[in-house]
């Protein structure tokens, strides 16, 4: 079932977060380029934006993930994402309870949780969440305030997460293989193909440093 989202999770290994504007480009150019480039989802992330804008740009950012075959993915509310025909929905730790969410939508969205901490990543893993977001691995100014959890996290998460996971936060090209060597087997960015001078490129480079290890190492 190629359409269906956690196909399409499963297969994902590059997942971009953008917000409906970005500087100098269009945030559609910006996700049309990197779909191009090997990103597998992508997560409309945007707390400034009102929620006319958010479901006018997810609708359009929704056709081009599917037409690439992507996973498309909305923050923080349910009711947005399934407004703009979104796959799914994204909470962080304080955006309300995953299995109360799982009420709401059912099985017709994948639902992904952001983790921060061994306690956290057992829970979602105890959670009827879909995916983590593991993070943030490297400081990361998307996340003011927010210690970096550096590489160990990273590596206790390849030891004990089941459900499929994305290592976030201050991840390039240049650090990626080190993550990628701590045990991450997907990457989610934002800065590293946001502000690319080509975002297909730098899409490229990013999986290809997952792609390379995970011929070697474990499945993910």
């Amino acid at each position: 079932m190629p359409d269906d989202p956690r196909t399409k999770l499963r297969a994902a290994r590059l997942y971009l977060i953008l917000g409906c504007r970005t500087e100098g480009a269009d945030a559609v150019e910006v996700v049309a380029r990197a779909l191009r480039g090997g990103v597998g989802a992508m997560q409309l992330r945007d707390k400034e934006a009102s929620e006319s804008e958010i479901v006018e740009t997810g609708r359009d950012l929704r056709a081009l993930c599917k037409a690439a075959g992507a996973l498309f993915v909305v923050n923080d509310r349910p009711d947005l994402a399934l407004a703009c025909g979104a796959d799914g929905v994204h909470l962080g730790q304080h955006d309300g309870s995953v299995d109360e969410v799982r009420g709401e939508v059912g099985d017709r969205l994948v639902v992904g949780v952001s983790t921060h901490s061994r306690d956290e990543i057992a829970a979602a893993e105890r959670s009827s969440a879909d995916y983590l977001g593991v993070g943030p691995v490297f400081e990361t100014p998307t996340k003011p305030g927010r210690p970096a959890v550096g590489l160990e996290l990273v590596t206790h998460a390849s030891r004990h997460a089941a459900k499929p996971w994305f290592a976030i936060g201050g991840i390039d090209a240049d650090n990626a293989p080190s993550v990628v060597a701590a045990g991450a087997r997907r990457l989610a960015v934002v800065r590293a193909i946001r502000d690319a001078a080509d975002p297909a490129d730098a899409a490229r480079r990013l999986r290809a440093a997952v792609e390379q290890e995970a011929q070697v190492g474990a499945p993910g």
